[in-house]
C-alpha cells in the first residue's frame, strides 16, 4: 500500500496514528477491530480467513471463543463506518471462509497513489448575516440560510454533500476563522454571505472559499426585487456548481431553477415559521404553527409550509401536548404536503414522524424515512428518524450506522448527538452511551433530553445517585417535563427507595391535575415497583391516549412485565408483532 492514510467516503483511516476520523473528527474504535480493520485494507482485497485473522491479531494457541470475538470485530467496524451488513461497502463477508476489503469500483473514487478518496465534495453554507439594521429581520436572514441549504442539499446529493442547517447555525457571529470551521465540520468548501432587506428590494452577497488554503474562489452580488427571493437561491447553486466542477444531474439541475411560484407574504410566513421551530421551545413552538398555518392560508398550495406545520406539532410532543390534539392535524397537513409534492423529503420524514410516534406503523415509518433518503440523501433528519425506528425495533447494528451517517451531514446538533448515545444505550453499550451523552451536555449543559437519556443509562448500570442528578437536570431545563418525575420515581423504585417513588406517582398524579401527562410516565414508576396490575392500567390508558411513548416497549425497564400474558397482548396491539416484542 503506497499510504499509511486511507480516505474512505467521509472516513479517513490513518494507520501510522492508529486512529480512524469522520470528517475530521475521531470515531471512537476498540482495539481488536481497529487492528482487524487495518489487517483487512492492507490486504487489498485479498480474502483473508478466520484463522489468519486470529494468528495475526491473537496469535497461535489462544483460549476464548474467537469466533464469536471475530464477529463482534467485523460487527463494530460496520458500525463505526456506518455500513450496512446486507449491502457492505468495504467489508465482504465470504461464508465460511473469511473476510476481505471491497476496493470500491467508481474510477472517480481512487487516485493515482491508490487511496480511497471522498466520494462527495463537502459544503457548509454558513448563517447569513442580516445587514438590514433591524433585528426583527433576523427570521430573514436566517430562512434565507436554510433555504439555501435545502436547495444545495437536493441539488446533487451523489457529489455534494451539504452541513445541515443545526451545525451551520452555530457559527452565527462566531470569530472563528473559516478554515476552523471547515476543520471542526469537515467541509471542502465554506459559503459566507449577508442579505440586506429594505423596502420592496433584497440585496444578498455571497461568496465561496476554499477550506484548505481559504481562497476565496467566486463572490457575486444579487439585487433583486422581494417577489424573486426564491430565484436567487437557483442562481447562486448555478455558480457554485460551476466553480466546485460538479456534473450535475438532470435532478439537480431541476432544484437549481426556480421553484413554482410562492407569494411574498405566503413565503414570509414560512420563515418566520421556520424560526421560531428552529428554537423548539414550547412558547416558540405555538408560534411557528401559528405562522405556519397563515404561509397555508396565503397559499393553499405552498407544499413546505404543509410539512412545516407538520413537523410543528409533531415536536410539540416534548411539550407533552395530548397526542390527539395534534396528530389529526399533523397527519392531514402532511396529507396535503404530499398530494402537492410527492418528490419532496420533506413531507415523506414528516409521514414518518407520525407513522412512529402517533399511527405505531413501524414498518410504514421506515419505508416513509427511506423515501426521503432517496429523494435526498443529504437530509440528516431522514437518517435520524430511520435510526430511531431501527433502535426501537431492537435493529441495533443498523441504527447505529444509520445515526453515524446523520451526524456526517450534522456534526453539532444537539439531539442528533443526544439520540447515539440513546441508540448505543437501546444497544446495550452502556459505558460507551455515558460517554456519549456528557459529550453532548459538554456542548449545550442545559439541553434536557440528554440529561433524560443519560439518568437511563446510569439506572441500567447501577448509577442511582448520577441518574438521580441527571433527572433533576432535566426537570429544571425542561421546565418541569414529567418525564424527568417518572423516570426519578423509577430509580427511586429499583434503587428500593419506595416511599420516594410512591411520592413521585403522587407527584405525577397532582400534576396531572393541571395538565396532560403521558401515562406511560405513571405506568413507569409502578413498573419499577413491581405493581404489575397498576403499571398494566395505566399503559392501557397510553394506549387509549395514543401515548408517544409506546414505541419504546422493548426498554429493558418493562422486562419485569414481559411473561405477563396481558402485556404480551399490548406489544401486539401498539405494533410489535412478536409477542416477545420484537417486530
Amino acid at each position: 500500500m503506497a499510504s499509511e492514510r486511507i480516505q474512505l467516503g467521509q472516513f479517513v483511516l490513518d494507520v501510522s496514528r492508529y486512529e480512524l476520523t469522520c470528517a475530521g473528527k475521531p470515531v471512537r474504535m476498540e482495539r481488536i477491530p481497529m487492528d482487524l480493520l487495518i489487517l483487512l485494507v492492507r490486504e487489498n482485497g485479498r480474502l483473508v480467513s478466520r484463522d489468519e485473522i486470529i494468528e495475526r491479531l491473537w496469535g497461535k494457541d489462544v483460549f476464548f471463543d474467537t469466533d464469536n470475538s471475530i464477529n463482534t470485530a467485523i460487527r463494530k467496524i460496520r458500525r463505526a463506518l456506518g455500513e450496512d451488513p446486507e449491502k457492505p461497502r468495504y467489508i465482504e463477508t465470504v461464508q465460511g471462509k473469511g473476510y476481505r476489503f471491497k476496493r470500491r469500483t467508481d474510477p472517480a473514487t481512487t487516485s493515482a497513489h491508490g487511496e480511497v478518496e471522498r466520494p462527495r465534495i463537502m459544503l457548509a453554507v454558513l448563517p447569513f448575516e442580516n445587514l438590514s439594521g433591524d433585528a426583527g429581520q433576523e427570521y430573514f436572514s436566517d430562512g434565507m440560510t436554510e433555504e439555501t441549504i435545502m436547495r444545495f442539499g437536493k441539488m446533487c446529493p451523489r457529489r455534494l454533500g451539504v452541513i445541515a442547517r443545526t451545525s451551520s447555525m452555530a457559527y452565527k457571529r462566531t470569530d472563528k476563522s473559516v478554515f476552523q470551521i471547515g476543520q471542526e465540520l469537515g467541509v471542502d468548501y465554506v459559503l459566507e454571505g449577508s442579505v440586506r432587506r429594505e423596502a420592496d428590494r433584497v440585496r444578498v452577497t455571497a461568496q465561496l472559499i476554499r477550506v484548505r488554503d481559504q481562497i476565496h474562489l467566486w463572490a457575486e452580488n444579487f439585487d433583486r426585487p422581494s417577489q424573486s427571493i426564491l430565484d436567487i437561491h437557483g442562481e447562486v447553486g448555478a455558480a457554485i456548481a460551476a466553480h466546485v466542477q460538479l456534473e450535475l444531474t438532470p435532478e439537480g439541475e431541476r432544484q437549481l431553477r426556480s421553484q413554482r411560484p410562492v407569494s411574498r407574504e405566503a413565503y414570509d410566513h414560512y420563515l418566520h415559521g421556520r424560526y421560531h421551530w428552529a428554537r423548539l421551545t414550547p412558547s416558540e413552538l405555538l408560534k411557528a404553527a401559528e405562522y405556519f398555518r397563515k404561509a397555508t392560508q396565503c397559499d393553499p398550495e405552498y407544499a413546505l409550509a404543509y410539512s412545516g406545520l407538520a413537523d410543528t406539532l409533531s415536536a410539540a410532543l416534548t411539550s407533552e401536548i395530548p397526542p390527539k390534539d395534534v396528530f389529526p392535524e399533523a397527519k392531514a397537513a402532511i396529507a396535503h404536503a404530499l398530494a402537492l409534492d410527492p418528490e419532496s423529503a420533506e413531507a415523506h420524514n414528516g409521514d414518518a414522524t407520525i407513522k412512529l410516534w402517533f399511527d405505531w406503523d413501524f414498518e410504514g415509518a421506515e419505508a416513509a424515512t427511506r423515501k426521503a433518503i432517496s429523494l435526498n440523501s443529504n437530509y440528516s433528519l431522514a437518517y435520524l428518524y430511520l435510526a430511531h425506528i431501527l433502535s426501537n425495533l431492537g435493529r441495533h447494528d443498523e441504527a447505529l450506522a444509520t445515526i453515524q451517517q446523520a451526524k456526517v451531514l450534522d456534526p453539532l446538533s444537539l439531539i442528533t448527538n443526544t439520540m447515539h448515545g440513546q441508540f448505543l444505550y437501546h444497544a446495550g453499550e452502556l459505558e460507551a452511551s455515558i460517554e456519549q451523552f456528557r459529550a453532548t451536555l459538554d456542548m449545550e449543559w442545559r439541553f434536557w433530553i440528554a440529561h433524560i437519556c443519560l439518568a437511563k443509562a446510569c439506572e441500567q448500570q447501577g448509577m442511582y445517585s448520577e441518574a438521580l442528578a441527571a433527572c433533576d437536570a432535566a426537570w429544571e431545563f425542561s421546565g418541569g417535563n414529567s418525564e424527568a418525575l417518572s423516570l426519578a420515581g423509577y430509580v427511586h423504585a429499583v434503587s428500593g427507595e419506595r416511599a420516594k417513588a410512591e411520592a413521585k406517582i403522587q407527584q405525577l398524579l397532582e400534576q396531572k391535575a393541571n395538565h396532560h401527562v403521558p401515562p406511560y410516565n405513571v405506568a413507569l414508576v409502578f413498573a419499577g415497583l413491581g405493581e404489575t396490575e397498576s403499571a398494566l392500567q395505566w399503559l392501557e390508558q397510553a394506549f387509549e391516549d395514543r401515548d408517544a411513548h409506546m414505541p419504546f416497549l422493548l426498554d429493558h425497564k418493562w422486562n419485569g412485565l414481559r411473561s405477563n400474558e396481558q402485556f404480551r397482548q399490548l406489544l401486539s396491539r401498539v405494533g410489535f408483532s412478536n409477542s416477545d416484542g420484537s417486530a
